[in-house]
């Protein structure tokens, strides 16, 4: 059985993060969205608990996709895998760079770990989980940059946050 691990901080999931799972649960069999709590990005929008729950609902409608999440690394997490794929998405040649350090850091831990880059939708190659948290709160319409589930819920997250 080929497995994907889809890592990243989803705060929130984006539909360009929901493109990248879609197309990879077309070529594994199994894929594993794992929502990893980066300490690089202080004070994030959403719990960790919140993210794995909004990730669940995003995903429900592909059979082969569950959600996870780890606190630690993911060369260590994909352990727990053997012959498990990294799959990231690239949205620009910016991305790549950063990807392809990580993707060497990555194998150092883990020499058996592979990973594969998926160039993004060209008409996601501008969003972002930071712009849709910028635009929630500034109130702007998160229509077609986010799951349709998920715009009321971000919106709430967003008025809370502005009143800190």
């Amino acid at each position: 059985m080929s497995i994907a691990i889809c890592p990243g901080s989803f705060d929130p999931i984006t539909l360009g993060h929901l493109n990248i799972i879609r197309r990879t649960s077309r070529i594994f069999d199994k894929v594993i969205v794992c929502i990893m709590n980066n300490a690089m990005k202080p004070s994030p929008m959403f719990t960790v608990g919140e993210k794995v729950d909004m990730v669940r609902r995003a995903v429900s409608r592909y059979p082969n996709v569950e959600v996870d999440s780890s606190s630690g690394l993911l060369a260590e997490y994909a352990r727990q895998y053997p012959g498990a794929v990294i799959v990231k998405g690239l949205r620009a040649a910016s991305d790549f760079e950063y990807e392809f350090q990580m993707n060497l850091i990555n194998k150092k831990i883990n020499p058996d770990l592979e990973t594969m880059f998926l160039t993004a939708s060209g008409k996601y190659t501008f969003l972002s989980s930071s712009v849709v948290r910028e635009m929630a709160m500034y109130g702007a319409d998160l229509t077609g940059l986010v799951p349709s589930e998920l715009i009321e819920e971000i919106e709430e997250k967003a008025r809370q946050w502005r009143k800190k």
